[in-house]
């Protein structure tokens, strides 16, 4: 016994040296977000830019289509991932550059050339649409504090200018704060290691990491107007020392922008000891206001799950089990008389599992529902336990298209097996289906963006997919996502059909007229689903749109399951009640029962664009808006239509097998 506990001791260590190996060759990734870069005084700090960006208008620009002063080496992209890309994140290098730990005071940055009419104008629309600056140093985005009534208001990045009295001024002279704190190596093995191992892994270093050194944990900057005398800088360089002094008043603007004027552009930077760990100092950016109303959110949705559920048990107990068991209980005359009187659900059980119209594309809309649903859940797990985090720029987006061609194998799964099921095992056709089901929804999606890309395009934004990437993303469809879908139908093609528990008759039963249309009790099923969602839709529609982190996503992942459990009730509720009056076509129905959540979301979506964005402005803009809510409605309407769809079918075929008739 303790041979063996030495030799499993033994092994433990060896594993966490190996651990220790491969933080040491990544420098010790944490989450969220990247590693802890060490810096010695005097270490060069480079400041890079992304897009400018608006909320009047949610259409990102270059940071240099503005006459802003460009590094001497020249404008180079960062290393970008394809979310960025899709998220029209355009980092550049820029020609701020600090010294670690070294204040510096009105350094002068360039002189523009004197604006053309162009140019002119150009600054002055970018203005008036309130677009900001979005700095970054270190990975972390340059923060704005400001105060009203009393209250202190963070922004992320800073206006280019304000417009006072008819006049346009601009931001030319940046005032930074870098808040940074002292590396010590022993915070470092405690961040990465917790109890016994943590004192097994070596502190990770790179040459020299007995010199003392820092890790920058917070960014700020405070924009300033003021008038440069263009002439006393004429002789100087980059980085040499404005002849003056300058004093910073951001309550005060004084560089009104002319056409045919240079523009001078200075800064200073201090550096400042912090307390924030360096784990911590994105808690400036993810502070999220308003955790009760996330609370009431999923306590609304309970209620409603639990109202549901009380319904379901009535079914479920009181009706389907009391109704079987009386059935059960009659001797062999008693059940034939009884079929002669049977009234109900009982009497569609020749026609329950009659083939619905156009059984391809229910089967196919399917496939896609699954595989959209489990990208989301997914998605949000892993957002959930920090794996995406805001420090990691466009991850969400690309583990969202990871997740979702992976999941191609589920999609075509699920699609051919249903397809099967329908055809009574039938495997002609599979191929075409699974073809179909990796065409459809990213056939509208690509159709939609390519759309809004060209509105884009016209419009001269860095929101524009570039033409190269848009080869990149045809490439994963057809050579990734596609056959995977394939390989998904095949195995679905193999595995077994489901069997119906009852025959189908040859001729169709009648289905009595009633009292009121059913579509309209399918459409108005939606209101539930949306009911345990519409105030976490706020708190993502302004992240979306109003530039704000959303970083809540345990609030989201509850949501989501609770929505689950929503659509998938009162597409069993309903179904069950189509069935009592019966009415056996209930494929669709079940479908579009919890689906249509979808047009409830939409019409949020409007209320939210009159209501909430009324300063957006222009056609291209709303348009865009529109667009996008259109292709997020439609992915929500194929999930949610799959869960009740799935819920429905599983209801029907376990009350049906408990049916012994002839």
């Amino acid at each position: 016994m303790g041979l063996s506990r030495m030799k499993l001791l033994s092994r433990f260590r060896i594993w966490v040296l190996t651990c220790s190996l491969i933080f040491q060759l990544g420098y010790g990734f944490y989450l969220p977000g990247s590693y802890p870069h060490k810096y010695v005084v005097g270490d060069l700090l480079s400041v890079k830019v992304n897009s400018l960006t608006s909320i009047e208008t949610e259409l990102p620009f270059g940071y240099y289509s503005l006459p802003f002063c460009k590094p001497s080496e020249g404008v180079k992209d960062s290393a970008e991932n394809l979310g960025e890309l899709l998220m029209g994140d355009r980092i550049e290098n820029s020609p701020y550059q600090f010294k670690m730990f070294t204040n510096q005071t009105d350094i002068f940055m360039c002189s523009s050339d004197p604006l053309t009419s162009d140019q002119f104008k150009i600054m002055k629309e970018r203005i008036d649409e309130m677009y900001q600056v979005n700095l970054i140093l270190d990975n972390l985005p340059a923060i704005r504090y400001t105060q009203k009534e009393g209250y202190v208001l963070r922004w992320t990045g800073y206006p280019v200018g304000v417009k006072v009295k008819d006049a346009y001024y601009v931001f030319n002279h940046l005032k930074f704060k870098v808040l940074v704190h002292k590396y010590e190596e022993a915070n470092m093995a405690r961040v990465m290691g917790t109890g016994d191992a943590a004192e097994l892994i070596p502190t990770i270093g790179k040459e020299g990491s007995d010199v003392p050194g820092y890790m920058v944990v917070g960014f700020e900057v405070v924009p300033c107007s003021i008038v440069h005398n263009v002439e006393q800088v004429k002789n100087l360089n980059m980085y040499q020392t404005y002849p003056s002094s300058i004093q910073c008043d951001p309550t005060t603007v004084s560089m009104p922008i002319k056409e045919g004027q240079p523009i001078v552009f200075t800064y200073e930077v201090l550096f400042e000891e912090s307390d924030i760990k360096w784990p911590s100092r994105w808690d400036a950016y993810l502070k999220m206001e308003g955790s009760k109303v996330h609370w009431f959110s999923i306590m609304n949705s309970m209620m409603v799950i639990t109202f549901l559920a009380g319904i379901v048990f009535v079914i479920f107990l009181r009706t389907v089990r009391r109704d079987l068991t009386r059935y059960e209980e009659l001797d062999k005359e008693a059940q034939a008389q009884m079929n002669e009187e049977l009234s109900g659900w009982k009497l569609v059980v020749g026609d329950v599992f009659r083939a619905p119209s156009n059984p391809a594309l229910l089967c196919i809309m399917v496939g896609n529902g699954v595989q959209i649903l489990g990208m989301a859940v997914v998605t949000i797990l892993f957002a959930a336990l920090g794996f995406m985090s805001p420090a990691s720029r466009g991850t969400l987006i690309t583990g969202m298209l990871f997740f979702y061609m992976i999941l191609g194998v589920a999609a075509g799964y699920f699609a051919v097996r249903l397809w099967r099921t329908i055809g009574c095992g039938d495997n002609k056709g599979w191929i075409s289906v699974s073809w179909k089901v990796s065409c459809f929804f990213p056939g509208v999606a690509f159709l939609i963006l390519t759309t809004l890309n060209f509105l884009l395009w016209g419009s001269h934004s860095t929101g524009a997919i570039p033409f190269s990437l848009f080869v990149i993303l045809l490439l994963l469809w057809f050579c990734i996502s596609v056959p995977l879908t394939l390989v998904g139908g095949y195995l679905g093609a193999k595995a077994p059909h489901i069997e119906y528990p009852v025959r189908t008759n040859q001729i169709p039963r009648e289905i009595p007229a009633q009292k009121y249309p059913s579509w309209l009790l399918v459409l108005g099923a939606g209101t539930l689903p949306f009911g345990t969602l519409f105030i976490e839709l706020f708190f993502i529609m302004s992240s979306i749109w109003m530039g704000r982190v959303y970083y809540v996503f345990g609030f989201l992942f509850i949501v989501l399951i609770l929505l689950v459990v929503v659509c998938a009730e009162v597409s069993l509720v309903l179904t069950y009640m189509h069935l009592c009056v019966e009415d056996w076509k209930w494929w669709w129905k079940s479908f579009f029962a919890s689906g249509s959540v979808a047009i409830y979301i939409f019409l949020y979506s409007i209320n939210y664009l009159i209501f909430d964005l009324k300063s957006l402005s222009g056609p291209v803009s709303s348009t865009l808006y529109l667009g996008y809510s259109l292709l997020m409605v439609f992915a929500i309407m194929l999930a949610t239509g799959t869960i009740g769809f799935l819920s429905s079918f599983w209801f029907v075929h376990y009350l049906f097998s408990s049916v012994k008739l002839d």
